[in-house]
């Protein structure tokens, strides 16, 4: 119930964090999540800062909000937020960077939360959901590299 993919970008940490962390312009990186929107006056990634997020399942639907809390955010080496509840989200969104060479190594990860229903949903439906999750996970982050690069 946990997966992640990292690609190299040649960009300084501190740039890539800037896109990763502007939940307002994940439409443009995300193959599901169409659009997001600070909530509560929220302007920016603060810890605690709640967003939600248009969200278009597997590309096809069902199209939804879901309302999101962040729960981690230190320029230049991560962004984390949690889907659902903000004391017990459903799944954990993450992105991790690590400077690398000539750049940074960014890691976007998921951690489903590991409830009864969660664990039917992924013994049952994981191997497609997985799949589709670590194709996204790579699309997001080849959209970010190439406007960074």
């Amino acid at each position: 119930m946990h997966d992640s993919v990292t690609v190299h970008m040649a960009a300084l940490p501190d740039r890539v964090w800037e896109l990763v962390s502007d939940v307002t312009r994940i439409g443009e990186y995300s193959p599901e999540t169409f659009e997001a929107e600070w909530l509560d006056g929220a302007t920016g990634p603060a810890v605690g800062a709640r967003f939600r997020g248009h969200v278009k399942r597997n590309g096809k639907g069902p199209t939804y909000w879901t309302t999101c809390t962040v729960l981690a955010s230190e320029p230049g080496r991560e962004f984390a937020f949690g889907v659902g509840s903000a004391t017990r989200p459903l799944n954990v969104w993450r992105y991790r960077l690590e400077p690398a060479g000539d750049g940074t190594d960014v890691t976007e990860s998921f951690d489903l939360t590991k409830t009864a229903l969660l664990r039917i949903y992924w013994a049952l439906f994981g191997w497609t959901r997985g799949r589709t999750n670590r194709n996204g996970m790579r699309t997001t982050l080849e959209r970010i590299r190439a406007e960074v690069e």
